[in-house]
């Protein structure tokens, strides 16, 4: 389970931030993870609990947004968003393409603190 490392260094990251911004806690952090990325959402959310045990973001909210995967579609000349990731194919000229743009992300894209 490697989304116990993951949710360590989304913690430290966190709690960083907090500590720079002189706030008692962080109350939310805001992470975004794509569909090619490897990580369980329910287990990233479980061992955030974990990791954030001690820190100044223990009993934060970890909230995910869930990034589809996207190509470039050099036909259509846009990107275009897939439905799974079983092929990669333009949806609507059936183009093969391997030139993915989104869907592999994990980033952390806000956090928020208590003042």
């Amino acid at each position: 389970m490697h989304e116990l490392g993951l949710a360590r260094g989304i913690v430290d990251l966190a709690h960083a931030a907090a500590t720079e911004a002189g706030a008692p806690r962080v109350t939310a952090v805001h992470v975004q993870v794509g569909r090619m990325a490897g990580v369980e959402a329910g287990a990233l959310l479980f061992s955030f609990d974990i990791a954030a045990e001690g820190s100044l973001a223990e009993g934060a909210r970890l909230v995910i947004e869930d990034v589809p995967v996207a190509i470039w579609c050099p036909r259509c000349n846009a990107e275009q968003e897939l439905q799974g990731i079983q092929r990669f194919r333009c949806p609507v000229c059936d183009t093969p393409s391997g030139d993915i743009r989104r869907g592999r992300e994990l980033a952390v894209s806000s956090i928020e603190v208590e003042s």
